[in-house]
């Protein structure tokens, strides 16, 4: 009889359902998936992942040997490095050489020249911003780049601070002449005083972890429904000076929201929250011209394996950074190893990967089930960086696991389409 995750943690002080240090029996899930064709089975990246054997079942034994996976790791990273190509500087006509690379999805470049390149890799990406929709123009005397949610500008003034580049009020600007009710206080979660607008939810945990009102600015509408920019259906959305946050509930698959509706628990998937294409609104309505663009000579086509990746696991924060060469990418808090089954320190490398696994153990006399565990990348032995739905203490402090490194799901989403089997893991207090 399966008894479910929290029945569990309140049964067994142990907390029996997290990893072990050990290596575990692992099977692809047969749980119906949000996205079945992506989570259904184990995935081999690029033709440089490992790949496993599903139906092969062994009982706390590795599905490879440490030299194998070390071999794996070496092989996949030997790759990894012939892959990654030099970003010199790319001559353009009449501008000073500078490093860009070339967005073939939409065909268009996104430099340093201003600091764009670096704000976009370092401030949300694709997930945020999109692809760049043009190339850098000058309006009104200011230099700005159109992106697919968001428009760029460069304030000259603040050349060499973080303020160097700003986000256009998009929001402000797309809805001016459009009236939205005030909010009540305490009719959500926090209330601004400065819009009369109310944040709570879904929208909130996004908004917080996302960027707040540096990137996103104040709300400017409580959640209402509109028709999407995105899918053309009925949505919930809420506008914020800089962006448009649109609600896509079938985003997470259906056995979390069970954990969500049942325990109050604070999951979310990756693209639960998504951005209304407010810079593509904004180029039209200014006239822009969204032409697409030949390849600059030279300018690499954009890749995150243009850079060196590594994953900085800290112990004593609960909290863990991805960076590309020196630039901070990702942040995500996260849940280790408890007391007896600590997380172990060192210098590791992802060597195995998986959308989704059902896990069972048994170790120091604890036994676990665990259907359905989302987004696993295992760094060494059992240990593992995984999506965790039966709690949500991530970044608390409170240390939950028999040695893997929890994280929410579409944290653990994140770090799974970004890494790749070597990408280097780090683990230290």
């Amino acid at each position: 009889m399966y008894v479910p995750p929290r029945t569990l943690l309140l049964l067994a002080p142990a907390l029996l359902i997290a990893l072990a240090l050990a290596w575990p029996l692992i099977r692809p899930s047969s749980a119906p998936p949000a996205r079945a064709a992506e989570l259904s089975t184990p995935t081999a990246q690029a033709g440089n992942q490992a790949v496993i054997d599903a139906s092969s079942k062994t009982n706390f034994t590795p599905r490879l040997s440490q030299a194998q996976a070390q071999q794996a790791v070496e092989k996949a990273q030997q790759a990894d490095t012939r892959r990654r190509v030099r970003l010199d500087p790319t001559p353009a006509e009449g501008l000073p050489s500078v490093r860009a690379i070339y967005m073939a999805q939409s065909q268009h470049h996104l430099s340093d020249r201003v600091g764009f390149l670096s704000f976009w890799r370092a401030n949300g990406g694709l997930l945020l911003f999109g692809y760049p929709i043009s190339e850098e123009l000058v309006e009104q005397g200011t230099v700005v780049q159109y992106f697919e949610r968001a428009k760029f500008e460069y304030d000259p003034l603040a050349f060499g601070s973080t303020g160097q580049v700003k986000l256009a009020l998009l929001g402000r600007e797309l809805t001016s002449g459009r009236v939205f009710e005030p909010g009540a206080p305490g009719a959500g979660e926090i209330f601004f005083g400065e819009t009369s607008h109310n944040l709570s939810g879904k929208f909130r945990q996004f908004w917080e972890k996302r960027g707040g009102l540096p990137i996103f600015g104040y709300p400017l509408s409580e959640p209402f429904e509109e028709t999407s920019t995105i899918d053309g259906q009925v949505r919930i959305v809420q506008y914020f000076e800089r962006f448009k946050f649109e609600y896509f509930p079938e985003e997470l698959n259906s056995f979390y929201h069970g954990q969500v509706n049942a325990y109050g628990l604070r999951l979310a998937a990756l693209r639960e929250v998504q951005m209304a294409d407010l810079g593509r609104q904004a180029a039209q309505a200014s006239g822009v011209r969204l032409t697409n663009v030949q390849r600059l000579g030279g300018a690499a086509d954009w890749a995150h394996e243009n850079y060196a990746r590594r994953i900085e696991v800290n112990l004593s924060t609960q909290q863990l950074v991805a960076y590309e060469d020196d630039v901070s990418v990702f942040q995500a808090p996260i849940a280790t190893g408890r007391d007896g089954f600590n997380t172990p320190t060192g210098n590791y490398a992802i060597y195995d990967k998986y959308t989704m696994q059902d896990m069972v153990g048994a170790i120091g006399g604890e036994s676990w089930y665990v259907p359905s565990v989302p987004w696993v990348q295992y760094v060494v032995g059992g240990v593992a960086l995984h999506g965790t739905y039966w709690h949500d203490q991530w970044g608390t402090g409170v240390r939950m696991s028999h040695g893997c490194i929890n994280l929410n799901i579409d944290d653990a989403q994140w770090l799974w389409e970004w890494a790749d089997v070597g990408t280097t893991v780090n683990i230290s207090y």
